[in-house]
């Protein structure tokens, strides 16, 4: 049985390591457009020089998966095409290529590898005094910011988006707040209309002195499931039924950031069920056994303002917010072991620590 893996992310790799684990004759290829496992989670404090994000997938895919490094042009009856020109048969598919980053020109994307090593180097040549401007109030733009400021305190650091930390409680927004100011993170409540070479522009009039600006707001999906003829959601999402399989190609499961499951967010707490679920539901399917339609909650969010501050939301099973949060160190401590076992899940196809159907 030939299994084909497209993307190498949380969802991929959890995926097929656990099908390697439990399907003992099938045959996996993993194709990914680097060598490395990267942990988006950790971005942040890759380009801040504060950690790695990469991993050699060699040591996180089980012995007797096979690699392909590059690209995959379409998905066809029964085979893709890869960027080289070869073919490849599958007999059942896993499309995890994850979401796409479409920065304003002159800014550089912070949540794909590529943006985060050249921001990294382009951080690293700033001087004492010169700006960095991160666009996005999300979670991705409040770390970055956070990030970039713990590391460089010589650097003027702001963060601009039109909500700051907007899926948080009360609560929690204000103490995201306290921990930038604490940080010396301005924080501009506005919409970037255009990025210069060394200004950013705003929607309501002011230009802001930007020596570096990296964007910190993910897009879409890549557009492999819509150029393969899968049908997909406006923002490029694939639709999937209620097991994650395509809802036109049975053979093919959709996991991870590039799956329309309703009520999803982009995250490795939905990426590694998501994933293990369908490697689950082939497994049963291969046993002549009924699968399970795919189920799960969240438990909350969480957020790190540097290496010893973050902050914990903690959430209803819908993923919105409740009263109560954590932070401080006990928050920088969970954040990290949360970022530790996204990891070994993926590695070792184990995700009990992760809410959702075994």
């Amino acid at each position: 049985m030939k299994v084909l893996v497209i993307g190498a992310g949380y969802a991929g790799t959890i995926a097929a390591n656990r099908l390697a684990r439990k399907v003992a004759d099938a045959e996996i290829t993993v194709i990914n457009p680097r060598s490395e496992f990267v942990e988006r989670v950790r971005l942040h404090q890759q380009i801040a020089g504060s950690g790695a994000a990469a991993t050699p997938l060699a040591e996180m895919l089980r012995p007797g998966i096979t690699t392909r490094i590059g690209a995959v042009e379409k998905i066809g009856d029964g085979s893709i095409r890869l960027d080289d020109g070869a073919d490849l048969a599958f007999d059942h598919l896993f499309l995890a290529v994850g979401s796409s980053v479409e920065p304003l020109p002159g800014a550089i994307a912070v949540g794909t590898w590529e943006g985060a090593q050249t921001a990294r180097t382009t951080l690293a040549g700033l001087t004492a005094g010169q700006s960095v401007t991160v666009i996005g109030g999300g979670l991705t733009g409040i770390e970055t910011a956070a990030e970039v400021a713990e590391a460089r305190p010589d650097l003027r650091v702001r963060l601009v988006g039109s909500t700051i930390a907007a899926s948080l409680s009360e609560g929690g927004r204000r103490r995201v707040r306290t921990g930038l100011a604490r940080l010396g993170v301005d924080i501009v409540e506005d919409v970037v209309a255009k990025v210069g070479e060394d200004t950013v522009a705003l929607r309501s009039g002011p230009h802001l002195a930007s020596d570096l600006t990296l964007w910190a707001i993910v897009a879409e999906a890549p557009d492999l499931a819509a150029r393969s003829g899968l049908t997909v959601r406006p923002d490029g999402r694939a639709v999937v039924d209620d097991y994650l399989r395509s809802v036109d190609d049975s053979r093919i499961f959709v996991i991870g950031d590039c799956a329309a499951v309703p009520g999803a967010r982009l995250a490795c707490a939905t990426a590694e069920p998501q994933g293990a679920h369908a490697a689950n539901t082939l497994v049963r399917l291969l046993a002549g056994r009924t699968p399970q339609p795919y189920s799960m909650g969240y438990t909350g969010q969480g957020l790190s303002l540097g290496r010893r501050d973050a902050v914990i939301q903690v959430g209803r099973r819908d993923d919105s917010p409740r009263r109560m949060f954590l932070a401080g160190r006990t928050g920088a401590v969970i954040k990290e072991s949360i970022c530790r076992f996204a990891k070994y899940g993926s590695r070792t196809a184990n995700y009990a620590w992760l809410p959702g159907p075994k």
